[in-house]
């Protein structure tokens, strides 16, 4: 069974189950958006960000003949850490009592369109007054907790797929020359 599940078949797959997730992860972004009309904030968008790289290195391996190769999750366990410190540092922010929580800022469009990109990328990276608002929440946990719910799921299945190819490659001998 175990060598089953570390065929370089069946890692590939993992690597699908990875973009499957991403791009399910940014529809419901989307459907949120655009159905349910919650704006995202700065930190709501550099999530995006990351959720979509962690699913753009998944889909990568995929095509990749080297699928079993241990840089690819290694990358995406990075990028899921990365991507859930914004998480972390977006709850922290509706956590903090109105009269601490940073002053609102203007939207990210038009930052990204009037204001020197390193500014625009500073309010991208820290957040802002906006990005402190709740406008939704599910089982008590609100759009940056279920992020970090998913980033959590996305480092713990790209290190099921570092393990199981650590695994492979202790079980099989290099023939490789």
């Amino acid at each position: 069974m175990s060598h089953f599940l570390c065929h370089p078949a069946m890692l590939r797959h993992y690597y699908l189950l990875l973009w499957a997730g991403c791009c399910l992860l940014i529809a419901i972004a989307l459907y949120m958006q655009y159905v349910m009309d919650l704006v995202p904030c700065a930190l709501c968008m550099t999530q995006r960000v990351f959720i979509i790289a962690v699913g753009v290195v998944a889909l990568a391996a995929w095509l990749s003949k080297a699928s079993s190769s241990k840089s690819f999750p290694a990358i995406g366990m990075i990028l899921a850490i990365i991507g859930g410190g914004f998480s972390i540092r977006h709850i922290w922010l509706q956590g903090l009592p109105e009269d601490l929580a940073p002053a609102c800022g203007p939207t990210l469009g038009y930052l990204l369109e009037n204001v020197p990109f390193v500014e625009a990328l500073s309010v991208l990276l820290q957040g802002d007054g906006n990005c402190a608002e709740s406008v939704w929440s599910l089982l008590g946990l609100t759009i940056p907790g279920w992020t970090l719910v998913a980033f959590v799921g996305l480092f713990l299945v790209n290190g099921l797929i570092l393990c199981l190819s650590l695994n492979r490659n202790q079980q099989e001998p290099n023939t490789d020359h």
